[in-house]
């Protein structure tokens, strides 16, 4: 059209920042990053946003972008680096879940991080990869970055390779021809939010293994469409009851939901891996069936 950014319209930018499933934060009460080129659409914007929303401005587009990257590739590094802790950690015999809650005692200089199955969502599990990317245009390399991906990728890799050797030692069954029921398909605790979630991956290898697989997520009844596993799509949501159970193998607990009966889990399953530490207040009590990856 011809019409030019900062002369004939404004043109401000503001990255999402959710975080899906947290009931203490919503819209009105989460501040909102919004930058833009000049003095007058930072205040334009500034001005519509404060009608809902507390505003934090910055000098411009890139550096609203920069700040969402920052964000997750924040968590992105830190997950990745509890989940190298956790596998090291098994080696030594320490409970990494036990560690991180006492560290977490410490009133400064520490965040919380807690390890899984591998990173899911859309902003986490794409962002930091989208700014490697773009380094390259500048002749930069992001070795932080990508290293985390390496740990965070694998980790799928890794949970089905404890499940086939706990299988193997403890219930005397290969995985080849074992049924397993995987427990949870979102990415995270009570959302419906399955985008990249590591739980699609693991249900790809536990099939390359040979192994017969349903899946469990109260907020999931049926897989939708997806971009990398579309051959999923319309499997369903088995019931957990005794009945059920008692035909699985194996449950591979992949998303903590708090509405899930983890107790007919462990009752009714040999062996229970679990990659969230949902299943921590029944340990003592089922300690023999329950393996923590």
């Amino acid at each position: 059209s011809g019409l030019k950014a900062g002369e004939d319209f404004a043109m401000a930018y503001s990255p999402e920042r959710e975080d899906p499933g947290n009931p203490d934060f919503e819209t009105s009460t989460i501040p909102k990053v919004v930058g833009a080129d000049s003095e007058a659409e930072r205040q334009i914007a500034k001005a519509l946003y404060d009608i809902i929303v507390q505003t934090v401005l910055v000098s411009n587009t890139k550096t609203a972008e920069a700040t969402k990257l920052v964000e997750n590739i924040y968590r992105w590094v830190n997950i990745a680096m509890v989940n190298e802790l956790k596998i090291i950690f098994d080696h030594m015999d320490i409970d990494v879940w036990e560690v991180i809650d006492a560290a977490k005692t410490k009133p400064f200089g520490f965040q919380a991080f807690y390890p899984g199955p591998g990173v899911g969502g859309h902003c986490i599990r794409i962002d930091p990869f989208y700014l490697s990317w773009k380094a390259k245009e500048f002749g930069s390399s992001t070795r932080f970055i990508n290293l985390a991906g390496e740990i965070n990728t694998r980790m799928p890799k890794h949970v089905v390779r404890r499940l086939l050797e706990e299988l193997s030692t403890r219930c005397k069954k290969a995985l080849n021809g074992a049924n397993v029921l995987l427990c949870g398909l979102a990415y995270k605790a009570d959302i419906d939010d399955m985008r990249e979630s590591p739980s699609l991956e693991l249900i790809n290898i536990l099939k390359e293994y040979g192994a017969n697989v349903d899946f469990h997520d109260p907020y999931i009844p049926v897989v939708p469409q997806t971009r990398e596993h579309p051959e999923f799509a319309g499997m369903k949501s088995v019931e957990i009851s005794p009945e059920n159970l008692k035909s699985y193998d194996a449950v591979l607990i992949a998303t903590k939901h708090s509405n899930v009966d983890y107790r007919a889990l462990c009752e009714n399953v040999e062996l229970v891996v679990d990659t969230r530490n949902a299943t921590d207040e029944l340990f003592e009590e089922f300690g023999t069936k329950i393996v923590k990856v």
